[in-house]
């Protein structure tokens, strides 16, 4: 099964490869992980992790009892379930201890209410996706939402520089099509960064190559990339 986990965004910074290429580094930052439940095909008719992270002091009544039935006993930041798929390594498999659901990887067996770290679940040199929510831009014009070149700067225009141009047309369709680029809300959207590479791990965090979406703290998913077909 595909390994997934839930991380925070750190600091972007840089490094130097073994050829000597400075490379943009992203550190993902990993806080108490706990596997909350796991749902599988026969069961639930889908395959997800439902997993926590970090520590807080308040949580809502349904969520409370649901991990307390799980054993779970910290109060998370965030309780996430992560859809995870079927690949050509089976790092990650689901198995029955004691007649209850649990992970086998590798050597390690995590039961429900046990903590997951980042060298059980990846390993130096895998291609990994990167979920999250893009930081919100506010209401912006076409020149910064879609990359307009803007109007010409001389021969007479001096304060349409930015403008969209021509948005619609005359009697025949006589309205503008839907999906037509214009200036609105830009931001916060789901945004997944594929195949970035693991360049670094530890038990508290994970350094991938490459830039990922959202603001400094902000939660993301990371998994195994599907292999290409």
């Amino acid at each position: 099964m595909q390994s997934a986990l839930l991380v925070q965004k750190g600091i972007t910074t840089q490094k130097y490869d073994s050829k000597t290429r400075r490379i943009p580094v992203t550190i993902l930052n990993v806080s108490q992980v706990l596997l909350a439940d796991v749902k599988t095909l026969d069961i639930d008719g889908y395959t997800a992790l439902k997993l926590t992270s970090g520590t807080t002091r308040h949580i809502d009544k349904p969520t409370a009892g649901v991990l307390k039935k799980k054993g779970i006993t910290t109060i998370p930041k965030l309780v996430k379930e992560i859809r995870i798929k079927d690949t050509i390594e089976d790092r990650v498999n689901i198995i029955k201890e004691n007649g209850k659901l649990a992970l086998k990887i590798g050597e390690s067996i995590i039961t429900i209410g046990s903590s997951i770290l980042p060298v059980q679940m990846f390993k130096v040199g895998d291609m990994v996706d990167v979920s999250g929510t893009s930081k919100g831009k506010g209401f912006q014009g076409v020149v910064k939402r879609h990359r307009f070149a803007g109007g010409p700067k001389t021969h007479g225009q001096s304060d349409r520089w930015r403008s969209p141009g021509s948005i619609g047309s005359t009697t025949t369709p006589g309205r503008i099509f839907k999906g037509k680029r214009m200036a609105g809300r830009m931001g916060g959207e789901s945004i997944t960064v594929q195949k970035l590479e693991v360049i670094n791990l530890d038990d508290k965090s994970i350094s991938v190559k490459g830039l990922v979406p959202g603001a400094l703290g902000s939660n993301l998913v990371i998994r195994l990339s599907q292999p290409v077909k």
